[in-house]
């Protein structure tokens, strides 16, 4: 163990996903293929809005800003995880550690506000059509992106200096594949209740907040839907709510199942899992949904593909 008097530590020890060998390689092909989807599923996304005029709404200005954070949240932690399935020294630095903790909570946070922030330009959208473009204006769209995000990085500022002022003592050896508070905690040798109590109220004040920002939009909604009479006109105001929908519903999920919990030595196993899912899979799936389910989406990749060919 790198330490001096039981309170320095230089390194920690990231265990992964799995200890069985058997599985490493599998494993390491497969997230593999997922993060490769994911990188080009992201950038694709940014870059279709980018290139698509008939995409410069506020809607898809959010959509590249979800896209942009999943890219980031999953290059933090994917690289990392991928290199522990086949290497030996699985060493993390300190300065790494704490640099991975920080951003994930960063990040993880911001899509939170992003998502809420979709929530209410759909609202409007639906709710409001005749005052949408005052109301959903460019410089007010980069205001709902901008604040909601600097507040997060701030937060997870506070997290990180709660965690990281524990005194680490005994074993370094992070039962996780990336820096996380939940097994950092376990690490501790010194009082972790103000630091868990921080934790918790930060995660259900950030999470239920925004998360109530979204169930109120659509409460609205449903109301307003409901009260359209032409089914073609209620169908369509439907479909661009369910991708949204679909996202909000998975991110969340397991998000309230890793966070909204003690630690412990069975949690942490079951977190692990969960982890996989939100920081690996969810990232993947957030464009896809979007793409999959989208005709606009569809038709700027249809009308891309065609100035590609008509060029050669």
């Amino acid at each position: 163990m790198a330490e001096r008097n039981n309170t320095i530590v230089f390194d920690f020890i990231l265990l992964g996903v799995t200890n069985r060998r058997e599985l490493q390689l599998p494993l390491f092909m497969l997230f593999s293929v997922v993060y490769i989807i994911t990188l080009l599923g992201n950038l694709g996304m940014i870059t279709l809005i980018r290139m698509d005029s008939q995409l410069h709404t506020p809607m898809y200005f959010f959509l590249s800003s979800l896209s942009f954070v999943d890219l980031c949240y999953s290059s933090n932690v994917t690289p990392r995880m991928l290199a522990n399935f086949v290497a030996d020294y699985k060493v993390i630095s300190f300065a790494g550690c704490l640099i991975q903790c920080y951003l994930f909570i960063a990040l993880v946070l911001t899509e939170s506000f992003i998502l809420a922030v979709m929530a209410y330009d759909r609202y409007v959208a639906i709710c409001n059509p005749l005052t949408y473009t005052t109301k959903m204006s460019r410089k007010v769209c980069m205001w709902l992106v901008a604040v909601p995000s600097a507040y997060a990085f701030l937060d997870a500022m506070i997290q990180t200096i709660f965690t990281f002022r524990l005194t680490f003592c005994g074993s370094h050896v992070i039962n996780h594949f990336y820096c996380a508070d939940p097994p950092l905690m376990k690490l501790s040798c010194s009082d972790t209740h103000v630091k868990l109590t921080l934790m918790l109220l930060s995660a259900s004040f950030n999470l239920i907040s925004s998360l109530a920002v979204i169930l109120t939009s659509y409460t609205f909604i449903l109301f307003t839907i409901l009260k359209i009479r032409n089914t073609g006109a209620r169908y369509k105001a439907f479909s661009t709510c369910g991708s949204h929908l679909t996202a909000v519903t998975l991110f969340y999920g397991t998000l309230f199942v890793m966070y909204i919990r003690r630690p412990s030595s069975v949690s942490l196993e079951q977190g692990k899992i969960v982890s996989v899912f939100y920081a690996v899979v969810i990232p993947m799936l957030n464009p896809l949904i979007y793409s999959l389910r989208n005709k606009e989406v569809k038709g700027a990749l249809k009308r891309l593909l065609q100035r590609k060919v008509l060029l050669h």
